[in-house]
Protein backbone atom coordinates (compact mmCIF):
# COMPACT_ATOMS: atom_id res chain seq x y z
CA UNK A 1 0.00 0.00 0.00
CA UNK A 2 1.21 3.18 -0.83
CA UNK A 3 1.05 6.75 0.34
CA UNK A 4 -1.32 8.74 -1.27
CA UNK A 5 -2.26 12.71 -0.31
CA UNK A 6 -5.64 13.71 1.25
CA UNK A 7 -7.74 15.25 -1.34
CA UNK A 8 -10.42 16.48 1.58
CA UNK A 9 -8.23 19.67 2.60
CA UNK A 10 -9.49 23.05 2.91
CA UNK A 11 -7.81 26.30 2.75
CA UNK A 12 -4.81 24.78 1.07
CA UNK A 13 -3.74 23.38 4.68
CA UNK A 14 -1.53 19.81 4.42
CA UNK A 15 -1.49 17.27 6.17
CA UNK A 16 2.25 17.06 7.72
CA UNK A 17 3.86 13.84 9.15
CA UNK A 18 6.75 14.89 11.29
CA UNK A 19 8.84 11.21 12.26
CA UNK A 20 11.23 11.55 15.65
CA UNK A 21 13.50 9.55 17.71
CA UNK A 22 13.06 12.52 20.32
CA UNK A 23 10.23 13.52 22.25
CA UNK A 24 8.12 13.87 25.34
CA UNK A 25 9.04 12.98 28.32
CA UNK A 26 12.64 13.76 27.16
CA UNK A 27 13.58 17.87 27.83
CA UNK A 28 15.83 18.88 24.98
CA UNK A 29 15.90 21.37 21.88
CA UNK A 30 14.73 18.78 19.53
CA UNK A 31 11.40 18.14 21.10
CA UNK A 32 11.09 21.97 22.04
CA UNK A 33 11.77 22.73 18.16
CA UNK A 34 9.13 19.86 17.02
CA UNK A 35 6.48 20.99 19.38
CA UNK A 36 6.47 24.53 18.87
CA UNK A 37 6.97 24.46 15.26
CA UNK A 38 3.94 21.51 15.18
CA UNK A 39 1.97 24.70 17.25
CA UNK A 40 2.59 26.80 14.77
CA UNK A 41 2.23 25.19 11.69
CA UNK A 42 -1.03 24.09 13.12
CA UNK A 43 -2.03 27.79 13.69
CA UNK A 44 -1.43 28.11 10.18
CA UNK A 45 -4.01 26.11 9.43
CA UNK A 46 -2.34 22.95 8.97
CA UNK A 47 -2.61 18.97 10.00
CA UNK A 48 -0.36 17.37 11.87
CA UNK A 49 0.92 14.30 13.04
CA UNK A 50 4.39 13.05 15.06
CA UNK A 51 5.28 9.84 15.44
CA UNK A 52 7.87 8.96 17.86
CA UNK A 53 9.09 6.09 20.12
CA UNK A 54 6.07 6.57 22.27
CA UNK A 55 4.09 4.18 19.78
CA UNK A 56 6.71 1.45 20.21
CA UNK A 57 8.49 -0.68 22.65
CA UNK A 58 11.83 0.26 23.50
CA UNK A 59 15.45 0.06 24.50
CA UNK A 60 18.12 2.30 26.59
CA UNK A 61 20.52 4.26 24.06
CA UNK A 62 23.92 3.13 25.10
CA UNK A 63 25.33 5.61 26.91
CA UNK A 64 21.62 7.47 27.32
CA UNK A 65 19.84 4.78 29.23
CA UNK A 66 16.83 7.45 29.65
CA UNK A 67 16.50 7.69 25.87
CA UNK A 68 14.25 4.66 24.78
CA UNK A 69 15.61 3.39 21.03
CA UNK A 70 12.41 1.87 19.00
CA UNK A 71 14.62 -0.75 17.48
CA UNK A 72 12.61 -2.81 14.59
CA UNK A 73 9.90 -0.38 14.66
CA UNK A 74 9.08 -0.45 10.93
CA UNK A 75 6.42 -3.08 10.59
CA UNK A 76 3.83 -1.04 13.39
CA UNK A 77 5.19 1.92 11.51
CA UNK A 78 4.31 1.77 8.01
CA UNK A 79 0.60 1.45 8.28
CA UNK A 80 0.70 4.61 11.03
CA UNK A 81 2.24 6.59 7.87
CA UNK A 82 -0.38 4.94 5.85
CA UNK A 83 -3.24 6.04 7.93
CA UNK A 84 -2.26 9.80 7.92
CA UNK A 85 -1.98 9.84 4.61
CA UNK A 86 0.39 12.83 4.20
CA UNK A 87 1.55 15.88 1.91
CA UNK A 88 4.81 15.61 3.17
CA UNK A 89 7.36 13.28 5.81
CA UNK A 90 9.84 15.42 7.69
CA UNK A 91 12.73 12.86 9.20
CA UNK A 92 13.47 15.04 12.29
CA UNK A 93 16.45 12.77 13.64
CA UNK A 94 17.94 9.98 12.16
CA UNK A 95 17.55 6.79 14.86
CA UNK A 96 15.13 3.62 14.43
CA UNK A 97 12.11 5.30 14.02
CA UNK A 98 13.70 7.92 11.14
CA UNK A 99 15.74 4.72 9.59
CA UNK A 100 12.75 2.65 9.02
CA UNK A 101 10.56 5.60 7.74
CA UNK A 102 13.39 6.64 5.35
CA UNK A 103 13.39 3.07 4.44
CA UNK A 104 9.44 3.40 3.71
CA UNK A 105 9.67 6.49 1.65
CA UNK A 106 12.25 5.26 -0.52
CA UNK A 107 10.51 1.91 -1.14
CA UNK A 108 7.43 3.83 -2.54
CA UNK A 109 9.28 6.32 -3.73
CA UNK A 110 8.12 8.84 -1.98
CA UNK A 111 10.22 12.37 -1.73
CA UNK A 112 11.09 13.35 2.22
CA UNK A 113 12.94 15.82 4.48
CA UNK A 114 15.41 15.75 6.89
CA UNK A 115 17.19 18.22 9.88
CA UNK A 116 20.68 17.62 11.21
CA UNK A 117 19.74 19.02 14.93
CA UNK A 118 23.12 18.08 16.86
CA UNK A 119 26.29 16.58 16.43
CA UNK A 120 25.32 12.75 17.93
CA UNK A 121 29.17 10.90 16.67
CA UNK A 122 30.40 13.38 18.85
CA UNK A 123 28.04 12.58 21.80
CA UNK A 124 28.83 8.90 20.93
CA UNK A 125 32.21 9.16 20.85
CA UNK A 126 32.78 10.55 24.20
CA UNK A 127 29.66 8.60 25.93
CA UNK A 128 30.57 5.08 24.88
CA UNK A 129 34.18 5.67 22.78
CA UNK A 130 32.06 4.64 19.25
CA UNK A 131 34.37 5.71 16.31
CA UNK A 132 33.46 9.17 14.36
CA UNK A 133 34.65 7.35 11.29
CA UNK A 134 31.62 4.49 11.24
CA UNK A 135 28.61 7.31 12.62
CA UNK A 136 29.66 10.29 10.63
CA UNK A 137 29.37 7.88 7.14
CA UNK A 138 25.81 6.63 8.22
CA UNK A 139 24.63 10.56 9.04
CA UNK A 140 25.91 11.26 5.24
CA UNK A 141 23.96 8.37 3.92
CA UNK A 142 20.94 8.77 6.30
CA UNK A 143 20.35 12.49 4.51
CA UNK A 144 21.65 11.66 1.22
CA UNK A 145 18.51 10.86 -0.88
CA UNK A 146 16.66 14.06 1.11
CA UNK A 147 14.67 16.48 -0.77
CA UNK A 148 16.10 19.03 1.55
CA UNK A 149 18.52 18.36 4.97
CA UNK A 150 17.08 21.72 7.21
CA UNK A 151 19.73 23.07 9.66
CA UNK A 152 19.50 25.94 12.37
CA UNK A 153 22.72 28.33 11.33
CA UNK A 154 24.71 29.35 8.35
CA UNK A 155 27.48 28.31 10.07
CA UNK A 156 26.44 24.37 10.47
CA UNK A 157 25.52 24.30 7.05
CA UNK A 158 29.05 25.30 6.04
CA UNK A 159 30.13 22.74 8.63
CA UNK A 160 28.19 19.85 6.75
CA UNK A 161 28.71 21.21 3.01
CA UNK A 162 32.77 20.59 4.05
CA UNK A 163 31.94 17.59 4.95
CA UNK A 164 29.89 16.30 1.63
CA UNK A 165 26.35 16.84 2.63
CA UNK A 166 24.38 18.50 0.00
CA UNK A 167 20.56 20.52 -0.55
CA UNK A 168 21.19 22.15 2.62
CA UNK A 169 18.46 24.72 3.39
CA UNK A 170 17.60 26.98 6.63
CA UNK A 171 15.41 26.20 9.30
CA UNK A 172 16.07 28.39 12.33
CA UNK A 173 14.47 28.48 16.06
CA UNK A 174 12.31 30.57 18.01
CA UNK A 175 11.04 31.58 21.40
CA UNK A 176 8.34 31.69 23.41
CA UNK A 177 8.03 35.79 24.20
CA UNK A 178 4.88 35.45 26.20
CA UNK A 179 6.30 32.37 28.50
CA UNK A 180 9.91 33.57 28.62
CA UNK A 181 10.12 36.99 29.50
CA UNK A 182 11.01 39.41 32.65
CA UNK A 183 10.17 38.30 35.96
CA UNK A 184 10.70 38.79 39.61
CA UNK A 185 14.28 38.31 40.78
CA UNK A 186 13.33 37.34 43.94
CA UNK A 187 11.80 33.92 42.59
CA UNK A 188 15.40 32.73 43.99
CA UNK A 189 16.51 33.64 47.00
CA UNK A 190 20.11 33.09 47.10
CA UNK A 191 23.23 35.06 46.91
CA UNK A 192 23.49 37.15 44.20
CA UNK A 193 24.66 37.18 41.07
CA UNK A 194 22.87 33.94 39.62
CA UNK A 195 24.83 31.95 36.65
CA UNK A 196 22.84 29.67 35.31
CA UNK A 197 23.57 27.13 33.13
CA UNK A 198 20.34 25.49 31.86
CA UNK A 199 20.19 21.64 29.69
CA UNK A 200 21.43 18.35 29.81
CA UNK A 201 23.31 17.30 32.41
CA UNK A 202 25.89 15.26 30.41
CA UNK A 203 29.08 14.97 29.17
CA UNK A 204 28.82 17.15 25.82
CA UNK A 205 27.73 19.87 27.51
CA UNK A 206 30.99 20.42 28.74
CA UNK A 207 29.48 21.64 32.19
CA UNK A 208 32.83 21.25 34.27
CA UNK A 209 34.07 24.54 32.42
CA UNK A 210 31.35 26.31 34.30
CA UNK A 211 31.44 24.69 37.77
CA UNK A 212 35.29 25.13 37.86
CA UNK A 213 34.87 28.74 37.12
CA UNK A 214 36.00 31.03 40.05
CA UNK A 215 32.62 33.18 40.20
CA UNK A 216 31.22 35.58 43.13
CA UNK A 217 27.42 34.81 43.86
CA UNK A 218 25.55 31.28 42.97
CA UNK A 219 26.01 28.91 40.46
CA UNK A 220 22.66 26.67 39.17
CA UNK A 221 22.49 24.07 36.74
CA UNK A 222 18.74 23.13 35.98
CA UNK A 223 17.98 20.36 34.12
CA UNK A 224 19.32 16.43 34.57
CA UNK A 225 21.14 13.87 33.09
CA UNK A 226 23.42 10.68 33.51
CA UNK A 227 26.28 13.25 34.29
CA UNK A 228 24.13 14.60 37.11
CA UNK A 229 25.57 12.77 40.36
CA UNK A 230 28.88 12.43 39.44
CA UNK A 231 29.05 16.48 39.27
CA UNK A 232 26.43 16.87 42.16
CA UNK A 233 29.12 15.18 44.19
CA UNK A 234 32.20 17.27 42.68
CA UNK A 235 30.38 20.47 43.14
CA UNK A 236 28.66 20.46 46.91
CA UNK A 237 28.25 24.48 46.69
CA UNK A 238 26.62 24.40 43.01
CA UNK A 239 22.78 24.10 43.26
CA UNK A 240 21.41 21.41 41.08
CA UNK A 241 17.88 21.81 40.81
CA UNK A 242 16.46 19.24 38.22
CA UNK A 243 14.55 19.79 35.21
CA UNK A 244 11.85 22.58 35.70
CA UNK A 245 8.93 22.73 32.65
CA UNK A 246 6.60 25.44 31.42
CA UNK A 247 6.20 28.59 34.02
CA UNK A 248 8.48 27.17 36.53
CA UNK A 249 11.19 26.93 34.04
CA UNK A 250 10.71 30.39 32.50
CA UNK A 251 10.38 31.95 36.20
CA UNK A 252 14.04 30.07 37.18
CA UNK A 253 15.33 31.36 33.91
CA UNK A 254 14.40 34.57 34.47
CA UNK A 255 15.44 34.83 38.59
CA UNK A 256 19.14 34.81 36.91
CA UNK A 257 21.55 36.83 36.24
CA UNK A 258 23.65 35.38 34.26
CA UNK A 259 23.24 32.52 31.27
CA UNK A 260 26.12 30.46 31.26
CA UNK A 261 26.55 28.36 28.21
CA UNK A 262 30.05 25.87 28.11
CA UNK A 263 28.73 24.01 25.16
CA UNK A 264 31.60 23.72 22.73
CA UNK A 265 29.13 21.06 20.02
CA UNK A 266 25.35 22.42 20.33
CA UNK A 267 24.25 23.21 17.05
CA UNK A 268 21.68 25.98 17.90
CA UNK A 269 21.32 26.36 21.71
CA UNK A 270 17.57 27.24 22.44
CA UNK A 271 18.27 28.42 26.06
CA UNK A 272 20.05 31.39 24.48
CA UNK A 273 16.92 32.54 23.04
CA UNK A 274 14.91 31.60 26.35
CA UNK A 275 17.53 33.37 28.24
CA UNK A 276 17.42 36.71 26.42
CA UNK A 277 14.03 36.44 25.84
CA UNK A 278 13.98 36.82 30.08
CA UNK A 279 16.66 39.83 29.88
CA UNK A 280 18.94 38.05 30.67
CA UNK A 281 22.48 38.26 29.09
CA UNK A 282 24.21 35.17 27.92
CA UNK A 283 28.29 34.62 28.39
CA UNK A 284 29.21 31.57 26.35
CA UNK A 285 32.76 30.31 24.48
CA UNK A 286 32.90 31.81 20.85
CA UNK A 287 31.98 28.75 19.00
CA UNK A 288 29.47 27.29 16.53
CA UNK A 289 26.09 27.83 18.26
CA UNK A 290 26.40 31.00 20.49
CA UNK A 291 28.29 32.72 17.51
CA UNK A 292 25.06 31.89 15.71
CA UNK A 293 22.36 32.89 17.85
CA UNK A 294 24.60 35.70 19.94
CA UNK A 295 25.22 38.40 17.04
CA UNK A 296 24.87 41.38 18.97
CA UNK A 297 27.50 42.17 21.80
CA UNK A 298 25.24 44.14 23.48
CA UNK A 299 23.31 40.74 24.39
CA UNK A 300 25.88 38.26 25.35
CA UNK A 301 29.88 38.39 25.93
CA UNK A 302 31.30 35.05 23.77
CA UNK A 303 34.95 34.97 25.08
CA UNK A 304 37.67 31.44 25.22
CA UNK A 305 37.64 32.87 29.00
CA UNK A 306 33.95 32.09 30.01
CA UNK A 307 35.09 33.23 33.35
CA UNK A 308 35.65 36.88 32.19
CA UNK A 309 32.64 36.12 29.90
CA UNK A 310 30.54 35.83 33.01
CA UNK A 311 31.45 38.21 34.72
CA UNK A 312 31.12 41.25 31.71
CA UNK A 313 28.41 39.58 30.83
CA UNK A 314 26.47 40.86 34.26
CA UNK A 315 26.80 44.45 33.18
CA UNK A 316 24.69 44.26 30.24
CA UNK A 317 21.16 45.46 29.43
CA UNK A 318 18.41 43.10 29.99
CA UNK A 319 16.28 45.32 27.60
CA UNK A 320 18.24 45.10 24.79
CA UNK A 321 18.47 41.26 25.42
CA UNK A 322 14.40 41.03 25.67
CA UNK A 323 14.47 43.58 22.54
CA UNK A 324 16.86 40.75 20.53
CA UNK A 325 15.06 38.04 21.30
CA UNK A 326 11.69 39.28 20.53
CA UNK A 327 13.55 38.76 16.88
CA UNK A 328 12.84 35.32 17.02
CA UNK A 329 8.87 34.03 16.44
CA UNK A 330 8.07 30.17 16.27
CA UNK A 331 5.56 31.41 13.28
CA UNK A 332 8.64 32.55 11.37
CA UNK A 333 10.47 29.36 12.21
CA UNK A 334 7.23 27.07 10.77
CA UNK A 335 6.85 29.19 7.94
CA UNK A 336 10.48 28.52 7.24
CA UNK A 337 10.15 24.78 7.77
CA UNK A 338 7.08 24.99 5.57
CA UNK A 339 8.99 26.85 2.81
CA UNK A 340 11.66 23.73 2.70
CA UNK A 341 8.97 20.84 2.28
CA UNK A 342 8.93 18.67 -0.36
CA UNK A 343 5.72 19.58 -1.47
Amino acid sequence: MSVTANDNRTDGGKRILLISDAWHPRVNGVVTTLANTRRALETLGHTVELIAPDRFRTWPCPGYPDVGLAFLCGPRLRPLIQAFRPDAIHLATEGPVGFAARRYCREIDFDYTTSFHSHFPEYFKLRVGFPLSVSCAYLRWFHSESHRVMVATDSLADDLARQGFDRLARWSRGVDTALFRPRDKDFIQDERPIFMFTGRVAVEKNLEAFLRLDLPGSKYVVGDGPQRQELEAKYPQVRFVGYRKGDDLARTVAASDVCVFPSLTDTFGLVLLEALACGVPVAAFPVRGPKDVIRDSRVGILDHDLQRAALQALSLNPRDCRRYAQGFSWEACARQFLGNLAL
